[in-house]
């Protein structure tokens, strides 16, 4: 073989030098580093520059940055990234601007802004898609990257798809345990609108001392909404229907082309617009870690995963792997494709937001952002020994009423409202919300404040669920100002004891079927106020609700300590699965008559996903890292189980044709056109209201578009005859649902109810609910 010539290396190098034009401001102070390459004249090399051991020079006439590659890397056959790939022919590292907060893209380039108060040392960490090695790192430089206590800096010529992130130090940290700043971490964005590094679900367990466990990155924010607007429905005639992203359309069942995504959910929005329901309640959308889980089911090994998503990351970011596929900005693009949809199809579209805490957890937790930017303003902590305070039972407390967490919040929702066409918000654990930096309730939050007055929040529902892990509980006493609205879990306890037989609860029971104006009436609000559930996402099921009488969490791995104890459940007669066939027709009735009450009564309606087609969990009441079929819907029950589906689809059909069901105001005050109420028991007028009944008839009189209507609500043993009243002229009484009764006479189909052969009583079977309607 004839030997090949030797070549001159500087010649060989010179044939690959690449030329970009790098353009440094004239009036540039002489101390500003140009960025991470330190400045030291017109030849350069930084260890952390992420360019290998190139040669860089600044020619000085040329005004361009030269880029030589090693040898290695012009021999590699796959050509390592490089800066070059994600910065265009115009890449300038300029000043920037302190706001708006996060990457935002501005002409030709993007404006990067982080607040960090105590922060003495802020980098910008640039990555090429992809890759695990950062591609350059910009210092900043407190007195000309810095306005008051917000770093920022633009870069120039960066294309969508750059990845980012940030080391945050605090030169001669005074006190470590409270300040945890640590330059080995390279920090998510709080304002970041996607984020890389979970778009595969469950790949992976998380290490928490990884420098990075996400990223932030830039996306091309544009999306066509063509004229979709939230479609601001009055809460008074919203039926809410809970459910999970992934849970919704995982099983096999499903018969989704992208299971457990955002367009999954969006294949079965014929389903639910069948069901009748008017909004959707997602359980959280933005982005969580969910192999952070430590616990392992202890039938298998199994590793679990944090499924429900309660620990969030960002307050922006969507869960990645919610997307049906994981091109850059994709789950986003979905994302608002599901929502346009959904509002194409009459429903509106609820996020659960959880601004209480974060999945950053406690001391020993993973550090993603607001621990290394600035610990003791995000949180809540002991000024002394830097311990959380854990108001939210998850590690850690949010630091809500801080004026930049204030901002940071508020920015969320304003963002979610604009970007995204949201048309409500559930708030995890919102009393937390309303919390002091030490921790104390405020008479008049701030926070709560402000969100209720934001003038571009003006039209958005506002739920909240008024209690936290640390033993306040405001049901009735959320701060409003007229627009908190709150998960009534009043309603929930009432319902639950009532059908389980427990004595004194006939009165709670026809005050919840009012509307709850012991709780809501005094602060100014209305029956709409109050969002009405019989069982949610935390807790039994409603099939495993009349199924057990205690909580079965064994395979969450924690020997069944956790989740309520307490669920004013009843098993009808027997644990678990059953072949009795009177304890099955028993538990039928059971579910049957909490939907009713549901349904039937003041206030908005939220179903838990699946209860309208028997669900169950098999008896696991806290099954947040249950990511398989004790989660996920079994859609062969919509089958199965035809009948109970069709009963809630007539009763929410009913509930919409009815505007007695929606008022505006409580029952007995205000409108001539609210109905008049007469409360009756086995004898017409004389409602038992003592401690031993069981039972009471509800009569509602109007004189508008809607005929009189008569309830009976019997959880006594046994049956009951029930006087009827009398009927106006040419009227008779006919049966609109009995829940003793098989499908089809369990409830009517509209305008069938069937006429009663007697008139003037009904016999109402031992724990059912009765419906009958005049025409």
């Amino acid at each position: 073989m004839k030997a090949q010539p030797a070549q001159n290396p500087a010649e060989e190098a010179k044939k690959h030098t690449q030329e970009v034009p790098f353009l440094c401001p004239r009036e540039r102070p002489p101390w500003y580093g140009v960025t991470a390459l330190t400045f030291l004249g017109p030849r350069v090399f930084s260890p952390r520059c992420g360019l290998g051991n190139r040669l860089l020079t600044f020619p000085e006439a040329a005004g361009k940055v030269r880029i030589t590659p090693t040898k290695s890397e012009r021999s590699t056959t796959k050509p390592k990234v490089s800066i070059l790939d994600v910065v265009t022919e115009q890449f300038e590292i300029a000043r920037g601007e302190p706001l708006p907060m996060g990457a935002t893209s501005v002409r030709g380039g993007v404006n990067f802004s982080l607040f960090s108060k105590r922060a003495t040392d802020v980098s910008l960490v640039l990555f090429a898609p992809g890759q695990v090695d950062p591609l350059a790192e910009f210092p900043l430089d407190s007195r000309y990257n810095k306005t008051g206590d917000i770093w920022h800096a633009c870069v120039r010529g960066l294309d969508p798809g750059v990845e980012y992130g940030f080391r945050v130090g605090m030169t001669g940290n005074p006190r470590p345990q409270l300040h945890r700043f640590d330059t080995e971490k390279v920090l998510v964005d709080p304002y970041a609108r996607s984020l890389t590094g979970g778009e595969i679900w469950g790949r992976g367990r998380a290490d928490r001392q990884a420098s990075s466990l996400r990223r932030s990155r830039v996306i091309d924010p544009e999306y066509d909404w063509k004229f979709d607007q939230p479609l601001n429905r009055h809460l008074a005639d919203s039926v809410i229907y809970e459910l999970h992203v992934r849970g919704f359309t995982r099983h096999p069942s499903s018969g989704v082309d992208h299971p457990g995504t955002f367009h999954g959910l969006t294949e079965k929005i014929p389903y639910l617009k069948e069901l009748g329901v008017t909004a959707v309640e997602l359980m959280p959308v933005t982005d969580f870690l969910e192999t952070d889980c430590l616990a392992r089911n202890p039938a298998n090994g199994e590793q679990l995963l944090n499924f429900w998503g309660y620990h969030p990351i960002s307050f922006f970011a969507l869960k990645a792997s919610y997307a049906s596929n994981p091109s850059l900005g994709a789950e986003v693009r979905e994302f608002k494709a599901m929502v346009k949809a959904f509002h194409l199809a009459g429903i509106e579209v609820i996020l659960d937001m959880v601004y209480n805490h974060t999945g950053e957890g406690d001391e020993q937790g993973a550090t993603f952002s607001f621990r290394g930017l600035d610990n003791s303003i995000y949180y809540l902590t002991d000024q002394d020994t830097g311990r959380y305070l854990n108001f939210s039972g998850c590690g850690n407390t949010m630091n809500c009423n801080h004026p930049v967490v204030r901002d940071l919040i508020l920015g969320s929702l304003r963002y979610w409202v604009t970007e995204a066409h949201i048309d409500g918000f559930r708030f995890d654990l919102a009393s937390i919300l309303g919390r002091g930096s030490d921790g104390s309730v405020l008479a008049n939050p701030p926070l709560l404040e402000r969100i209720a007055a934001d003038p571009v929040l003006a039209n958005v529902k506002l739920i909240a669920e008024a209690w936290d892990a640390a033993g306040l509980y405001q049901v009735g006493s959320f701060p409003s100002w007229g627009r908190w609205a709150e998960w009534n879990a009043r309603f929930r306890d009432d319902v639950r004891q009532f059908w389980k037989g427990a004595p004194d609860m006939v009165r709670p029971l026809a005050t919840r079927f009012c509307g709850s104006a012991d709780l809501y009436r005094g602060s100014g609000r209305a029956p709409f106020h109050s969002v009405n559930f019989v069982t949610s996402h935390d807790g039994f099921t409603l099939a495993d609700l009349v199924s057990y009488n205690e909580k079965h969490n064994e395979a969450n791995g924690e020997q069944n300590r956790d989740g309520l104890n307490g669920n004013d459940s009843w098993n009808c007669g027997e644990e678990g699965p059953t072949s009795d066939p009177h304890i099955q027709n028993l538990r039928k009735r059971q579910i049957r008559n909490m939907a009713a009450s549901l349904l039937l009564s003041q206030g908005v309606p939220m179903i838990s996903a699946g209860d309208e087609f028997g669900r169950t969990q098999r008896g696991n009441n806290n099954a947040y890292c249950q990511d398989n079929e004790v989660s996920w819907l079994d859609w062969d029950k919509a089958e199965s189980n035809k009948d109970l589906l069709r009963f809630f689809r007539r009763l929410i059909e009913f509930r919409r044709s009815h505007t007695l069901f929606r008022q505006r105001e409580f029952i007995g005050h205000g409108s001539q056109q609210i109905p008049k109420i007469i409360w009756h028991g086995v004898q017409l007028y004389q409602p038992d209201w003592s401690w031993h009944s069981r039972s009471i008839a509800v009569e509602l009189q109007f004189d508008g578009q809607d005929s009189d209507l008569f309830f009976i609500f019997n959880a006594y043993s046994d049956q009951l005859a029930f006087q009827l009243p009398a009927l106006a002229q040419g009227k008779r009484w006919c049966r609109l649902l009995d829940t003793s009764l098989e499908s089809p006479e369990d409830i009517a189909d509209p305008n069938e109810e069937k006429g009663l052969t007697v008139q003037d009583s009904y016999g109402a079977v031992a724990r059912s609910l009765v419906g009958l309607i005049q025409r």
